[in-house]
């Protein structure tokens, strides 16, 4: 993972924790997202069993395969090592390759919980290892250029910020694969998920919340197995209603609610004394999908589109396929792989993820509690 004046830099050779030949986020975003850039060597995955290893090991080109994450992560043929699974297997997946002492690039959430999420980051300070997660929202050239428009002033000092979304998953249905979305204890939930991937790119844009006041409700607890029609419980919550203060102290409303609107899937509205921004995605999810910026300020009287300048866009392989779910995942490689071999620290890690994680908890708390409570980093 170095690089030199007299030849090239040696790529960073990644193993997956994952990839199946059956599909799944590892092969639709990961892989693609490693191919668009020079630098990265995808050599190594592991699964579930030897043989689903195997197959998904020739499926994609990649030369070593193991049954079990631990021996990927001891091969000194890894550098990085990348955990793609559910979220109740992170922390057992991760902890040995902290303990080989690799760079580890996790998915977001990062642990089930802030206990999981503090011990891990714990960990990888102790071990003084290179991590990422993937809030890869933040990674996105619209919304960097966002942050760069507020900062520069084009709504002159922000007011407020409102966030309306839809969650796509935990409505009336659910389908394969989707179960285990619908018990609040595996950490994969609304809060989690869209909220927390949305959130983290507000306060990239506009700073933290200093304080936040929250109502949640699950209003749907037996929903429906959609090819089969049988039943389940759903124990996380499928309405989020949070207000806060910034750090600047703009004042912030998001509500998200579960399944999806006939009406608005997703707006998130930045209003200052001098003008107006509005985000739009092609979906409620908008850390993978397609994102256009609109703004007014001064005398204008409508919003227009503000296309993001060339300048943000430093991947050709993606010119002009900001619809592909790999865009923002290669934007965040991008940004890791400086972290790795030049010393900078542009993606979110660890430490940044357990800070997330005692926002969601909170969050979680203000709901019991019904108190206004105060954020600390």
């Amino acid at each position: 993972m170095s690089s030199s004046a007299s030849g090239p830099r040696t790529p960073v050779r990644v193993g997956i924790v994952g990839l199946s030949a059956n599909g799944g986020w590892a092969a639709r975003a990961h892989v693609p997202a490693l191919a668009a850039l020079d630098g990265y060597e995808l050599r190594a995955l592991s699964a579930s069993s030897e043989e689903s290893a195997r197959a998904a090991g020739e499926k994609f080109g990649v030369p070593l395969t193991f049954a079990g994450a631990g021996e990927l992560a001891r091969s000194e043929e890894v550098d990085l090592v990348v955990v793609t699974v559910k979220v109740p297997h992170h922390r057992e997946l991760i902890l040995p390759a902290l303990e080989a002492g690799k760079a580890v690039f996790s998915e977001w959430p990062l642990g089930t919980d802030l206990a999981q999420a503090e011990e891990l980051a714990a960990l990888a300070e102790a071990k003084g290892v290179r991590t990422a997660v993937g809030l890869q929202a933040r990674s996105a050239p619209p919304l960097r250029y966002l942050r760069d428009l507020v900062a520069e002033g084009y709504v002159g000092r922000v007011l407020s910020t409102t966030v309306v979304s839809s969650g796509r998953a935990w409505g009336p249905t659910f389908h394969d694969g989707g179960e285990y979305l619908l018990d609040r204890a595996n950490g994969a939930t609304l809060l989690s998920i869209p909220f927390g991937h949305t959130v983290d790119a507000l306060a990239m844009v506009l700073g933290e919340f200093t304080d936040v006041s929250a109502t949640t409700a699950t209003l749907r607890p037996q929903v429906t197995h959609e090819p089969t029609g049988r039943t389940a419980t759903m124990t996380a919550e499928d309405q989020i209603a949070v207000t806060g203060t910034l750090e600047s102290g703009a004042v912030a409303a998001v509500h998200f609610r579960g399944g999806t609107s006939r009406a608005t899937d997703f707006h998130w509205e930045i209003n200052g004394t001098e003008g107006d921004l509005v985000v739009k995605a092609d979906s409620a999810a908008l850390w993978m999908d397609r994102i256009t910026l609109h703004g007014a300020h001064g005398s204008d009287t409508e919003l227009t589109e503000l296309p993001v300048p060339a300048s943000y866009e430093r991947l050709p392989r993606f010119a002009g396929r900001s619809t592909e779910t790999a865009y923002n995942v290669a934007y965040a490689y991008a940004q890791l792989l400086d972290d790795l071999t030049t010393g900078t620290r542009l993606t979110p890690d660890f430490a940044h993820a357990a800070a997330r994680h005692r926002l969601l908890d909170r969050v979680q708390e203000s709901a019991r509690t019904g108190a206004r409570l105060t954020v600390t980093a």
